[in-house]
């Protein structure tokens, strides 16, 4: 029923949303007339933030058209290398072939597309031969394709990783690092041809026992059969993915934005003035953080549920419960890939000390084969993002990457 209701909202609002966006094109800077006034302007900003009061849920683009190589300009093509109705191989292919490490970056799926990582994948561009694991909205994903859960998901991962084959690397950003880490475990346990000789885990809940955020605590603060009963609903019936089972997208970011609502609301009157002012360039900053904020994907529900029980409830993986189709999977099982964590000092969704946990539980990796990095003065998004990602962070993770290539 909260779809269904989320739905009929989003039609009811979408015709004064597109008088909004007719009256923004009709008002706003630059404009000529009557409307060049200081009071037309406003009114204009005003309109232009009411139509962009709206969801989207297709994925983004990541509009990565170049990087540069050594000081040259090389030429970028997103190819999909391989493919899954629940998500493709996204390959950022250079217009011609360097000798660079093959890289598989492992995107979350918690309510976004792959795209919130496009300053990832730009700053890892220029040195590596870049892959990322681009995950379909599940509303999309008819349900003749068959369950999505955690085991499905390392499925994939190791999958992709086959693909690539030896020798690559992995990174994984976010909630997907346990699963990465079981995916790793599981390659070893099976002597896989391509474990990756190196995995970096950033920002992720290995171990939510440590420093519970306020994420921890919501879902230690509910039974798995209340998520159940009041975050899962079924797809609408005019979407390719009718009556699936999902956690909706738009549920999932009103649990973000209700974390920091007070910056959302100073952003968005930030937004207002700058297009009332007229100044472009800080406006489209804005624009496009929260056209990317407001792109949203729906999860499977097995796999959120799962994710919710076994990662963030019952701390399967650190505890040595964690199972992939049937079987115990043992962190200790992986030697020959090196293990980077890094964290940020003031990540609010998972705190420091969750990631690094990894280390642990990962006791064959020979000391001079592991590294942490704790990134002074970011939280969670800085990790893998912004400035300090690319100028502090980024540094470490390349070098790690290159010493075990």
């Amino acid at each position: 029923m909260i779809y269904e209701a989320y739905q009929a909202q989003a039609d009811l609002l979408a015709p004064f949303r597109a008088m909004a966006q007719l009256a923004c094109s009709m008002l706003q800077v630059p404009c000529a007339g009557p409307f060049a006034t200081p009071a037309f302007r406003r009114l204009g900003a005003a309109a232009e933030i009411f139509s962009r009061t709206r969801l989207l849920h297709e994925r983004p683009s990541f509009g990565i058209a170049t990087t540069r190589v050594a000081g040259e300009e090389i030429a970028i093509t997103e190819e999909i290398a391989a493919e899954t109705p629940f998500g493709a191989l996204l390959h950022f292919r250079k217009a011609r072939e360097m000798p660079q490490p093959r890289l598989l970056l492992v995107a979350p799926i918690a309510g976004h597309f792959a795209t919130l990582l496009r300053d990832t994948v730009d700053t890892l561009l220029p040195d590596h031969d870049v892959y990322i694991t681009d995950w379909r909205n599940a509303r999309d994903v008819p349900r003749a394709a068959g369950r999505f859960g955690l085991d499905e998901y390392i499925d994939h991962v190791i999958a992709f990783l086959d693909y690539l084959g030896p020798p690559a690397h992995v990174m994984g950003v976010c909630q997907p690092c346990a699963a990465l880490l079981a995916a790793v475990a599981v390659m070893a346990e099976q002597d896989h041809r391509a474990q990756p000789r190196s995995m970096t885990l950033m920002a992720g809940p290995v171990d939510t026992r440590i420093s519970p955020t306020k994420v921890n605590e919501l879902a230690k603060g509910h039974t798995i059969g209340w998520f159940e009963r009041n975050l899962i609903s079924a797809v609408p019936s005019r979407h390719p993915g009718a009556y699936r089972r999902v956690y909706p997208g738009f549920l999932q970011l009103l649990a973000f934005m209700s974390m920091n609502l007070s910056r959302h609301v100073r952003a968005h009157v930030d937004m207002f003035s700058h297009i009332a002012k007229g100044d472009d360039a800080k406006a489209q900053q804005a624009r496009d953080f929260y056209d990317e904020y407001f792109a949203v994907l729906d999860m499977p529900a097995e796999f959120y549920l799962e994710t919710v029980q076994r990662v963030f409830q019952e701390h399967h993986l650190p505890r040595g419960l964690f199972t992939y189709r049937g079987q115990r999977v043992d962190a200790q099982s992986v030697r020959r890939t090196a293990l980077l964590t890094v964290e940020g000092e003031r990540d609010d969704i998972c705190a420091p000390g969750q990631t690094v946990a990894a280390h642990d539980l990962c006791e064959s990796i020979k000391p001079f084969r592991k590294q942490h990095r704790l990134q002074p003065g970011v939280g969670h998004y800085g990790v893998f993002s912004g400035g300090r990602w690319r100028k502090q962070t980024y540094p470490v993770v390349r070098n790690f990457i290159l010493a075990n290539e």
